[in-house]
């Protein structure tokens, strides 16, 4: 077997490193070293930072407050954006001209371009907030700029009550991006502690603790979150409606992570480090969370980045039937229930389009994120 550091620099790794610096590389350099090979797991990192971004910044993002309603804009197409009028740079998009269908009995909205409606960036907000809660702010990102009576703004589109669909799925990120965080750390927890006691010591606690899990993954898991979720009481604040949902998320998917942490675990335990640890007199608890967790610390990140979109899934799918989140809160799947109406659909396929489009761009960006990630945790990979 050729030694690594025996390679001349032009046959080795194709990183502008020698064989001797990939040799005496740490296990985070070797990681970034693979992960940045794969690029639309890079491209994808960036996608989800921009989206946690949006969710982060969603009172300075959104234009309008999600709650706003406005009668005279009902089922609202989506406006045209455009950044120049007349050949100069004007940003603005074009005003609505509401008419009467005498076929149908129904108001249609049609596009007056001779009446352009002018947007600005960091304009004034027609309220203030407090950004990420602490902050007191009266700017929006962008808005209207001289708002008169019958101008409006609605990018996305408006919903049954003339709400603008681009606030509410920028508010609605906050709720489905968080859950799926919220509920990988409970699952991290869990899988790690749980997982870490059963394969470090073995014996009747593994026996235990494995039948455990094979019990909850025995049952069904959508009928198993919609009973749970059916037995939310109605009248629960919204807060505590939103924690037991991201428990009920949870419940099922530490188990996966705590197999794989278990299997992790019976392989290092009779490792050298470990014996040695054990001979210096630190404790059992510290050899599990100072040693062998850090020693896969990366394989642990990559399988919860691919967990995140389950529980994100779970979330909408949750809200969507209705026993999950419920208005006042926004969430992705609150706003796809929107969209259980064919005759709203058939008039206003935004409702559908734009929740639906946020929530397959976010999985399949954290879906290529975590293969990327797996790929550069891989202990047995090359790193050329």
């Amino acid at each position: 077997m050729t030694d690594i550091t025996s390679l001349p620099p032009e046959t080795g790794p194709s990183f502008n490193l020698t064989g001797k610096d990939i040799a005496v590389a740490g296990q985070w350099r070797l990681f970034w070293l693979k992960f940045k090979k794969h690029k639309i797991a890079l491209a994808s990192l960036v996608v989800i930072v921009f989206m946690y971004l949006v969710a982060a910044f969603a009172d300075f993002i959104a234009p309008f407050d999600p709650n706003a309603t406005n009668a005279r804009f009902t089922y609202a197409p989506p406006q045209g954006f455009s950044l120049f009028h007349d050949g100069s740079f004007q940003p603005n998009v074009k005003q609505l001209k509401m008419t009467l269908n005498t076929e149908s009995m129904r108001r249609e909205f049609v596009s007056d371009s001779a009446k352009p409606v002018s947007v600005g960036f960091l304009v004034k907000a027609p309220q203030p907030y407090y950004l990420l809660g602490l902050i007191p702010m009266q700017t929006k990102l962008f808005g209207l700029m001289d708002p008169q009576v019958g101008d409006s703004l609605y990018i996305f589109g408006a919903d049954r009550l003339g709400r603008d669909i681009f606030s509410r799925v920028v508010h609605g990120a906050q709720i489905s991006l968080s859950i799926g965080l919220v509920g990988v750390f409970m699952s991290l927890i869990l899988g790690v502690t749980i997982g870490g006691i059963s394969g470090f010591f073995g014996g009747w606690a593994d026996l235990a603790i494995q039948r455990f899990i094979e019990l909850l993954r025995s049952i069904p898991t959508i009928p198993l979150w919609m009973g749970l979720a059916a037995a939310i009481p109605v009248g629960w604040p919204p807060l505590r409606t939103y924690f037991v949902i991201t428990l009920i998320v949870s419940l099922i998917g530490w188990t996966s992570l705590a197999r794989e942490v278990r299997g992790k675990f019976l392989s290092l335990r009779s490792e050298d480090f470990v014996i040695a640890a054990r001979l210096d007199g630190m404790s059992e608890i510290g050899i599990i969370f100072n040693h062998l967790v850090p020693s896969f610390m990366s394989h642990i990140i990559a399988t919860l980045t691919l967990a995140i979109p389950s529980m994100i899934l779970a979330e909408t799918a949750l809200s969507f039937l209705g026993i999950g989140l419920q208005p006042p809160i926004i969430s992705w799947g609150v706003l796809l229930q929107e969209a259980q109406n064919i005759r709203a659909v058939a008039q206003a396929p935004w409702l559908l389009f734009t929740p639906a489009a946020a929530i397959v761009i976010s999985v399949l960006s954290l879906n290529f994120l975590g293969d990327g990630l797996r790929d550069a945790a891989d202990p047995y990979e090359s790193v050329s």
